[in-house]
């Protein structure tokens, strides 16, 4: 592919548009049909481009179908890159058919989540954070398997699912976004080859590589930036977070001998995810983020204590957003500081730790401020100061550069592309 203009991450209805537009232009080759619907009501989008668009009921004897490719777009609320590369996939798909098969784009998998994070093209860190939201895990598509019981799935998860079971997709692609920092690729099964050209497009688009992903901390790494996730039944499920990776959306392909790439990219990059310097003193620096994480939370939680829930949906959601993101934080200090803490870490892993706990408990105070603000609340202005601050710390600790909104888009699309080159070569 070749970069695209600048743009902005569109909203869930402007990609139902545009994929409409599409469908209406290459009738024999594109199809956009309706997967589910949200909690609050809204359509689940899935554009399809390929021979099986035109041909739906096509199916294969059993097992990973491998004319279906699945990309998942806008699971995280505050990551909207996604449904922008799926836009671009799908065009480029278009222009340059991949010979017999079909892939399929779930537009945007929470829209509900969309809807209370807006921003079309955020100019700093502050503006990114001036309407952020992340739901719960638990009202997150492809994390809530591994929080709540079957019986209580929202419907973007069921709908999810059951596109899984019925595409039975050789590759399920999960289109992510980080804040700050650099790309990284988690997959549930190794596609050999990946790690060529995921760092060449790094390279070539100056965007760097995060080779000790906190989110993949201590699985196995066959080349700089690509994590391969433990296997169902295996040890520790990694990453300080409450979800078990392994119960999650990403491995319901394997029920039908799938494989999932997990594709992250930077809204802004920040070279020191990519220094392979050793650490001077690991163990110490996760001391001290553990203490500053501990009281940053504290500060939040004290201000968390004057906010009303009240009757507004939205408060309500932000609200519960906030105490999930505040109760996460104790574990995951104890895991920086305990027994398993690393004696040795390079550079960028102590980077990368440093810039999960900023964000934990800069998004819970950003989400608070839009609760304290709209009720009036007089908490408001000390907040906005606290988010201003740590914003503008985060941004020069790291020495953020903006990644433009193609660039994004552009190594995101020629990733998924490489991941759907190389697993087809392995598999003969």
């Amino acid at each position: 592919m070749t970069l695209i203009r600048d743009m902005c991450y569109p909203t869930p209805h402007e990609l139902a548009l545009a994929a409409r537009a599409l469908a209406d232009e290459h009738p024999a080759l594109v199809r956009l049909r309706q997967a589910g619907a949200s909690r609050a009501g809204e359509p689940l989008w899935v554009l399809s481009v390929g021979p099986a668009a035109a041909d739906p009921d096509g199916e294969a004897d059993g097992g990973a179908d491998p004319r279906n490719v699945l990309v998942v777009a806008g699971a995280h609320a505050n990551e909207p890159v996604g449904g922008a590369t799926a836009l671009a996939l799908a065009r480029h798909l278009i222009r340059e058919p991949a010979a017999g098969t079909t892939w399929h784009f779930l537009l945007c998998a929470d829209p509900d989540g969309a809807a209370l994070h807006r921003t079309p093209r955020p100019y700093s860190l502050l503006d990114y954070h001036r309407n952020f939201f992340r739901p719960p895990g638990p009202e997150q598509p492809e994390w809530a398997p591994s929080l709540l019981p079957p019986d209580r799935l929202p419907p973007e998860t069921l709908a999810l699912t059951r596109l899984i079971d019925e595409l039975r997709p050789a590759l399920q692609v999960s289109l992510h976004g980080t804040d700050l920092g650099g790309s990284w690729v988690q997959l549930t099964r190794d596609i050999p080859g990946l790690a060529e050209p995921f760092g060449k497009s790094a390279a070539e688009l100056r965007i760097p590589v995060e080779t000790s992903a906190s989110d993949a901390s201590g699985w196995p790494s066959p080349g700089a930036g690509i994590f391969v996730m433990p296997d169902p039944g295996a040890g520790a499920a990694g990453a300080f977070q409450p979800e078990d990776t392994r119960l999650s959306t990403w491995y319901h392909a394997h029920r039908h001998a799938g494989t999932t790439a997990i594709v992250e990219v930077p809204m802004w990059a920040s070279d020191l995810v990519d220094d392979p310097a050793p650490h001077p003193d690991p163990r110490g620096a996760l001391r001290m983020l553990a203490a500053r994480l501990t009281a940053d939370a504290a500060r939040v939680a004290e201000l968390r204590e004057g906010a009303v829930r009240g009757t507004d949906p939205a408060a309500a959601a932000l609200l519960r957003a906030v105490d999930w993101t505040l109760a996460l934080i104790p574990a995951i200090t104890v895991e920086w500081t305990g027994a398993g803490a690393p004696a040795e870490a390079t550079a960028a892993y102590i980077g990368s730790i440093d810039a999960f706990g900023r964000r934990l408990s800069l998004r819970a105070a950003a989400m608070l401020l839009r609760v304290l603000r709209a009720q009036g609340h007089p908490a408001a202005p000390a907040v906005d100061r606290l988010v201003t601050g740590w914003c503008e710390e985060f941004a020069a600790r790291f020495q953020a550069r903006w990644v433009p909104v193609a660039t994004q888009v552009e190594h995101q699309s020629r990733v998924v592309l490489a991941a759907y080159e190389r697993l087809v070569a392995a598999a003969g």
